[in-house]
């Protein structure tokens, strides 16, 4: 049933976080990482893969700078750009990601070119930069809300993949333990700004209906590369 009275912000917060349950930290293919149950194969078509998503970040994020008028908000979504780009002197998300694929015995120019994406991927990612585009900027900044849900995958690969996967090198993992910190930084944010926009029923719906979307993404991602590499 569709609320009729809006909740309050804990209470929407609440509900909010409690979308967890659909995050891919469930999908069985990454219970089977999880486990240490997947070949050397299977994660380098995981890294290959998750790798165009790591790339359309700062495009995301760029479109959501396009978008919003408010200075304010862009100087601080800016960072996030920064943070997967790198600068000069201080590697960003997508090196460290390439810096995994390395580890995992992959090329980087490889990895670069998209070789192994595979069509379900590419479509899923390419919707999600596409919404980021078209949808008011709120909008696109609630999606990002699955980061609320990050933190505890990072830990997981952390602590769970040195024996697993021991023939990863351990400097590889890195992408993993810079992640934990900066996504606290940016759901504080991601939060202020969906608590602040959607207040009715009926924009707080949307609001769980767009966090929804965006986990769609992530669990289709996990679905096509079981389905290729089963």
């Amino acid at each position: 049933m569709t609320a009729t009275v809006a909740w309050t912000p804990a209470e929407f917060e609440a509900r909010l976080r409690a979308r967890e349950s659909g995050y891919h930290i469930h999908h069985p293919f990454n219970r089977r990482m999880a486990a240490g149950e997947c070949s050397p194969q299977q994660i380098r078509a995981w890294v290959a893969n998750r790798f165009y998503y790591q790339a359309s970040i700062p495009l995301k994020d760029a479109a959501i700078l396009s978008n919003c008028p408010d200075r304010a908000t862009r100087r601080e979504w800016v960072v996030r750009i920064l943070d997967h780009d790198g600068t000069d002197t201080r590697p960003g998300g997508i090196e460290a990601w390439l810096r995994l694929g390395e580890a995992v015995g992959l090329e980087r120019d490889a990895l670069l070119c998209h070789r192994q994406v595979l069509p379900g991927v590419r479509f899923a990612v390419d919707a999600y930069v596409n919404f980021a585009r078209r949808a008011p900027w709120q909008e696109a900044v609630c999606s990002s809300l699955t980061e609320m849900f990050a933190p505890k995958i990072h830990q997981e690969r952390l602590a769970g993949w040195p024996s697993h996967y021991p023939w990863i090198e351990a400097g590889g993992l890195d992408y993993f333990r810079s992640r934990i910190p900066l996504a606290q930084r940016d759901v504080d944010h991601g939060l202020r700004v969906t608590l602040d926009y959607f207040r009715s029923a009926a924009e707080q719906q949307r609001a769980l209906d767009i966090l929804q979307f965006k986990l769609d993404v992530l669990w289709s991602m996990l679905d096509a590369i079981q389905l290729a590499h089963p």
